[in-house]
Formats: structure tokens, C-alpha cells, sequence
């Protein structure tokens, strides 16, 4: 299978026709691997237009809804990211085409550990990926420049929130377990604006300010 064919299709097909804009966006999307973030099995199915499973009851996202919720975040090169669900580390991978560095955090180690070979074998040097509550956020390294939470959870975690930099923006799927609204968080001197994205279904984000496990 040629897929470099296969990723280009996906581009046109499922985002550009879908009003995915953004040009750099775009050739992150082109361009990251994506077939090597799922399993051997799988890797046919790697740009179809739906969420695949990569173990422990844990998915990759659709091609559309990671372009969809990366070009919400306006990224310019610069900008320093935190993503809370490494899951298989394809979104941390398109993210770091795109910003400076960028601060992953997932709760399973075994997803952690396979998604940090994945990355460091593709050459990655601006990722760093932490096991830990990623609810909790990574008061460390804060305040971020942008925010992208890749699963679904009751409320906004206040962490989260605490740790975005003004003139920051925030992507999480807020709603309960069966299905969410994706909401962009924009911080600014006159507080935080919301807007609400559209309806997506993530897996459940799991930890003190999220779902219980």
C-alpha cells in the first residue's frame, strides 16, 4: 500500500472538503506517518474516515476531528503545547509540526511507553511525554501557550484552565460519558471566552477533575 497515496487522499476527502483551511495544518497531516501509530493489523485502515482502537480501550481519533481540533488552536510555530491523552502519540506528532515544543501526559504507562518509541524512532525531539493525572496538568512547565484535551470529561478541568496563558486557547470535549461538545477555551485580559466546536464522542478522561476510573 503506498502511503504516502493514502495520506494525501485522506487530506482531500475527509479535510479539505470538510473546511479544514489551515495550510500548515494541511501538510502536518500529509506528512506524519499516521499508519505507524496503530497496530500491524490496522495499518490498512490507518486513514479511514473513523477512530481506530490502539489496546487498552483507548482509540485514535478520526483524521478529521485531530486536523479539526489542531486548527482551532491557531498555531503559528512558536508555542509551547500541552496535550492530555498521548493515547497512541499521533496527534503529539502532527502538534509538534507545528509549535515549539510540546508537553504530552497519559495515564497508562503501557500506552505511554509504546507511543514514546513510536515518536523517538520517527525522530522527534520536542516531545516529551509524562505518565501521570493529566487533569492535574503540568504545573511545572505552565503557563502554555495552547491546550488540546483528547477526551471527553464532565467539566473543564480548573487545572487546566489555571495553567493557560493569556491570549492562550484550549480544545477539550466537555459532556458526559455517551457524547460531548467540543469546546475552544480562548483566555483573554477580559477573562475566558468559550465556543462551542460541534458534537464529538470521546473515551472517558480519567483522574481527580475528570471522570472516576
Amino acid at each position: 500500500m503506498n502511503f504516502q497515496k493514502a495520506r494525501d487522499r485522506m487530506v482531500e476527502t475527509q479535510l479539505v472538503s470538510r473546511g479544514i483551511h489551515d495550510r500548515r495544518v494541511l501538510e502536518a497531516m500529509r506528512k506524519v506517518p499516521r499508519h505507524l501509530f496503530v497496530d500491524e493489523a490496522l495499518k490498512e485502515q490507518a486513514h479511514s474516515d473513523h477512530p481506530l482502537p490502539i489496546g487498552d480501550k483507548q482509540t485514535i481519533s478520526q483524521p478529521y476531528i485531530v486536523a479539526l481540533m489542531t486548527q482551532s488552536l491557531e498555531l503559528q510555530g512558536h508555542e509551547k503545547i500541552l496535550e492530555i491523552g498521548t493515547g497512541s502519540g499521533y496527534q503529539a506528532a502532527v502538534l509538534a509540526e507545528l509549535a515549539e515544543r510540546v508537553f504530552s501526559i497519559e495515564r497508562n504507562p503501557n500506552l505511554a511507553y509504546r507511543a514514546n518509541q513510536t515518536l523517538q524512532k520517527l525522530g522527534y525531539k520536542n516531545i516529551i511525554v509524562r505518565v501521570a493525572d493529566g487533569t492535574l496538568g503540568w504545573p511545572d512547565e505552565a503557563p502554555f501557550d495552547a491546550i488540546l484535551v483528547t477526551a471527553g470529561t464532565p467539566k473543564i478541568p480548573q487545572p487546566l484552565l489555571d495553567q493557560l496563558a493569556e491570549g492562550g486557547r484550549l480544545v477539550v470535549p466537555v459532556g458526559d460519558r455517551l457524547a460531548q461538545e467540543l469546546v475552544l477555551v480562548e483566555s483573554g485580559p477580559e477573562g475566558m471566552k468559550h465556543t462551542n466546536l460541534g458534537g464529538v464522542r470521546f473515551v472517558d478522561l480519567v483522574g481527580k477533575w475528570g471522570w472516576e476510573g
